[in-house]
């Protein structure tokens, strides 16, 4: 393992610009996972990473340690950092002291909606997007494609509220939805308030694409005249609308209630 003690050690400088800028991350197609979690998430499903960073008091710790055999075995390089150089990198208050730098997949050159999908049509809140992730996930849901203008899906925020969902998606981004869409081979679904349709009405055993927009002003209109259906979700209480990762959740579930 390597110790680096100094501000100004290069590596240093770059695990800096990786923790900070958003930039840095698209332009060096890396990102940072903090936690025990995350990090066992990767070594599971994805294996070594090409570095892992841990902080002098979390060295010691056994299921840091037990990470650290692992990725040292696959080959990852391994930095020791005294806790305050740590703490400048960390978003996580409170953390475990354990970082992996990974790299982002390259996504594929061909995009087509020919099963289960999520489309995000300029979704800003990585908390939100990280949400929908992790149920898509859990439902089942392979594919999610984000348009241009989408929460950066492999920020360090995104990926924390995810909890490992990505390490089981194929996650595309700075997608045409339009295009996407004027393709598709599949039934693409829109909630909205004002549909007459209620979601536990429409058949949901077949393969959809589930389209969700900007938290503020929703789904553009012309990805909205591009959908098969636009869906209600029916609720009792005073609220006009629900929050666009309950809503996801609500409907990802539903179609899994169906196709049992």
């Amino acid at each position: 393992m390597k110790p680096i003690s100094s501000r100004d050690n290069p590596l240093y400088k770059e695990l800096k610009q990786l923790a900070t800028s958003s930039q840095a991350r698209r332009k060096t197609q890396r990102t940072l996972l903090d936690g025990i979690h995350l990090c066992e998430v990767y070594l599971d499903q994805i294996g070594a990473p090409p570095l892992c960073i841990v902080s002098d008091s979390a060295v010691s710790q056994h299921e840091v340690t037990s990470i650290l055999q692992r990725c040292e075995e696959g080959g990852a390089q391994c930095i020791l950092l005294p806790d305050a150089l740590f703490k400048a990198i960390s978003q996580v208050e409170h953390g475990i002291g354990l970082l992996f730098v990974v790299d982002t997949p390259a996504q594929d050159a061909l995009l087509r909606l020919s099963g289960n999908a999520v489309l995000l049509d300029r979704l800003q809140d990585p908390g939100n997007l990280g949400s929908i992730l992790r149920s898509a996930a859990a439902a089942g849901i392979a594919d999610v494609f984000c348009s241009t203008g989408t929460a950066f899906a492999w920020s360090p925020k995104v990926l924390r509220a995810g909890m490992g969902a990505h390490f089981h998606l194929r996650i595309a981004e700075d997608v045409d939805l339009v295009q996407l869409l004027q393709s598709a081979s599949i039934p693409v679904l829109a909630t909205s308030s004002h549909a007459e349709a209620a979601i536990y009405d429409i058949d949901l055993q077949q393969p959809v694409a589930w389209l969700f927009g900007h938290e503020g002003q929703g789904i553009s209109d012309q990805l909205m005249m591009l959908t098969t259906h636009q869906v209600g979700i029916p609720h009792f209480g005073q609220m006009e609308s629900l929050n666009v990762a309950a809503s996801a959740a609500v409907c990802f579930f539903e179609q899994v209630r169906q196709r049992r």
